[in-house]
């Protein structure tokens, strides 16, 4: 199991206390952030997805995508984020470093911050196929803090 800060110095670390994690699970591999609101734990998830294929670090924020969806609820919501990142990683050869997201009322609009892979720097580890609903978790702990994570399939 890794475990890290986000050491993007771009939007998703700017709050300063968001983390990021990986957990394993069989074949596939988990992916937990932590935020000190809902939002930056959803941009520290991102963080952690990127982190699957490639140190985030290494990956410049050069292009800004935008990403909106909805979800009746943060399990779901978080689901569709992960996916819609995995869908402009795989469709347009992208890796993302840096993220700033909204959430309000079910709905999130946020940017992804990120570069066109140069498989000499970045060198990918493995292709992410998607997030999965298993292990799909968004609480706040008793100190306030909040957790989103799921199993990602690659």
């Amino acid at each position: 199991m890794s475990q890290g800060r986000a050491r993007s110095a771009g939007p998703a670390a700017a709050g300063g206390g968001g983390e990021w994690e990986h957990f394993a699970h069989g074949a596939d591999i988990g992916v937990r952030g932590r935020g000190q609101t809902v939002a930056e734990a959803f941009e520290q998830a991102a963080v952690a997805l990127t982190a699957v294929v490639t140190d985030p670090s290494r990956v410049r924020a050069l292009v800004t995508v935008p990403v909106h969806c909805s979800a009746p609820d943060l399990e779901l919501l978080l689901y569709e984020w992960l996916n819609n990142l995995v869908f402009h990683m795989a469709t347009q050869h992208l890796l993302f470093s840096a993220f700033r997201v909204t959430i309000v009322d079910g709905e999130l609009d946020a940017e992804a911050r990120g570069e066109r892979v140069d498989v000499g720097r970045h060198a990918p580890a493995v292709e992410v196929k998607g997030a999965t609903l298993t292990e799909l978790i968004v609480r706040q702990g008793p100190d306030g803090r909040w957790r989103a994570q799921c199993i990602l399939d690659v």
